[in-house]
């Protein structure tokens, strides 16, 4: 059994996350914004911690919920798409705030507060996007959400080589996946995501650290 934390649980991958993990008997930590939300984790049998990634002061507590853990995995799926841009629209500073504030500095703020609760060989998966990639773009839709990812990608770097030799930190992306942000008209369900992002991190290797990776574990460039 192993001792796993999903940051951002509340619906879709996070919530499938937890339920495969239940299933499988591990012992799970997950965090979501809202009551109702921490009812549904608790139902999965899941340690349910209030935690809003946008936020300094729900954040500052979260070291202290997490006293007494070894996690052996880590999976930070949190995130917001924000506006739903065709071109170069121009976001308002608001759009923009929330998006690189959830995205980018919930990350900055959160991974740090986790590092007295790794097991040996742990392994984190912060959940990106293949939108992050430069070579891999080919449009510019969504350009906030796309400037998060890569940013946060830049993040997920700077963790590795402060973890290497410690733990195994990556970036992926979960595919297209039917959840609030892919839409039905997605590629994959939810359940089909979970599952390989798990299978993903189960098979990292500490030459992995640092890299980004697909869904179906293949490497994805930056």
């Amino acid at each position: 059994m192993a001792q796993v934390l999903i940051i951002g649980a509340s619906r879709g991958i996070g919530l499938e996350l937890v339920k495969q993990h239940r299933a499988s008997g591990d012992t799970v930590v997950a965090t979501a914004r809202d009551e109702a939300s921490l009812e549904k984790l608790r139902a999965q049998g899941a340690t349910a911690i209030k935690l809003d990634v946008s936020d300094m002061i729900s954040i500052a507590g979260l070291a202290w919920q997490l006293d007494g853990y070894q996690f052996n995995r880590v999976m930070y799926v949190a995130g917001l798409y924000g506006p739903k841009t065709i071109g170069l629209q121009p976001p308002s500073a608001a759009d923009f705030d929330a998006v690189m504030h959830t995205n980018v500095l919930g990350p900055m703020r959160v991974l740090p507060q986790l590092l007295d609760a790794l097991a040996p060989a742990a392994r984190i998966g912060i959940l990106s996007s293949r939108m992050g990639s430069m070579t891999l773009r080919a449009n510019s839709a969504g350009w906030v959400y796309r400037a998060s990812k890569a940013a946060v990608n830049s993040v997920m770097k700077d963790v590795a080589l402060t973890l290497d030799g410690r733990a195994t930190c990556v970036s992926l992306h979960p595919g297209w996946v039917k959840t609030d942000m892919g839409g039905q008209e997605a590629d994959i369900d939810v359940a089909t995501s979970a599952a390989s992002l798990r299978q993903v991190l189960d098979g990292l290797k500490p030459g992995d650290n640092g890299g980004f990776f697909n869904y179906d574990g293949s490497p994805l460039p930056w």
